[in-house]
């Protein structure tokens, strides 16, 4: 009889493609490092690996109310791309709109591969490589790549849940428990009492964005933030547009806030104490002398110890003023049935 074809195993090969550079998420760092290889290294072929099926990254997976930058688009923004809003602390679907209109513009696009979540990146030195493993696809298929150079443009956010301390009770709370990063899209909070738990940038943002519906809001945290007021609209650089030329205008205006920035941070390091008090003046005259600003607004470290908090056009400290929001400082205790008893 002849011999019966070996049937134990099945060995499938598959192509490997490579690539000069990877590009790992096509948020607004993603688009800037595809357009710099584009004009520095032409010629070079690079692919950006996209986890989720849109650009924007940050921009486009929070949907919480008010969601903004707060840092200024002239300094956050692209150096090759002025910012030609009005606004330089800018609402997210702007920054969005302004990150996708960078990639059409400038043929970035056709390189993006959508619902590719690279796994793993592994280096061989001998070969001179990086060998990226990637699940494509909603089926969540295996592929693999290689490349000479692997940029990392994926942020610092776990994409698929935010972060969430472990309260005791928290999963007895029968009212609508919600994180920004799944915000959901038909919640309605007219009219309703909300606490917002914590009091960083994502707290001051959505604070006063809720209080214009809500019938109350609670701004609770731990321990205070140093929160400083600006223009939404920056002054200088609307002074500057009117005697120059966009793209100049717009340069201008970036330095002029990239130094004031570092003068800033200089000071916050050299004479602290000086800094505190000229924010807590701020402070001071935004809620007035009745208001506890040494409780609910003093942290017990110096400025830029931590990241600042912006609130343009003071915002917060007008919706603290209108009695619609009210800052508690406490620690959780535990979560009940109906709210959050503190310590």
């Amino acid at each position: 009889m002849p011999d019966k074809p070996a049937m134990d195993s099945l060995i499938v090969s598959q192509k490997v493609e490579h690539f000069d550079v990877l590009i790992v998420g096509a948020g607004l760092s993603g688009i800037d490092a595809a357009w710099h290889l584009q004009k520095r290294c032409k010629g070079k072929r690079y692919a950006i690996l996209e986890g989720r099926a849109t650009s924007g990254g940050t921009w486009d997976l929070f949907r919480y109310p008010g969601v903004r930058s707060d840092s200024d688009m002239y300094t956050l923004g692209y150096g090759f791309k002025p910012w030609k809003e009005q606004e330089s602390i800018a609402e997210g679907p702007r920054i969005l709109n302004y990150i996708r209109e960078t990639a059409t513009e400038n043929g970035i696009d056709p390189h993006i591969r959508y619902q590719h979540k690279v796994t793993s990146a592994s280096w061989s030195t001998k070969d001179a490589r990086w060998t990226v493993e990637v699940e494509r696809g909603p089926d969540r298929e295996r592929v693999t790549f290689t490349c000479s150079f692997l940029w990392m443009c994926s942020g610092y956010y776990r994409y698929e849940s935010g972060y969430l301390p472990e309260w005791p009770g928290y999963a007895s709370y029968k009212g609508k428990l919600v994180h920004p990063q799944k915000w959901p899209e038909d919640l309605d909070y007219t009219g309703k009492k909300v606490v917002v738990v914590g009091s960083g940038a994502t707290a001051v943002t959505v604070v006063p964005a809720m209080a214009e519906k809500a019938e109350h809001v609670v701004m609770l945290q731990r321990s205070p933030t140093y929160v400083v007021a600006r223009p939404a609209k920056d002054p200088w650089a609307q002074k500057f547009r009117r005697r120059f030329s966009i793209p100049v205008a717009y340069k201008l205006t970036r330095w002029k806030n990239v130094l004031l920035g570092m003068y800033f941070y200089r000071m916050c390091k050299r004479k602290p104490e000086k800094v505190k008090n000229l924010i807590l003046g701020g402070v001071r005259m935004m809620l007035g002398k009745d208001f506890d600003v040494a409780k609910h607004f003093t942290p017990s470290y110096n400025p830029w110890d931590q990241r600042l908090c912006l609130v343009p056009d003071a915002d917060l400290f007008r919706a603290i003023r209108k009695k619609k929001v009210t800052v508690v400082t406490d620690t959780i205790e535990t979560f009940t049935e109906t709210g959050i008893k503190l310590k």
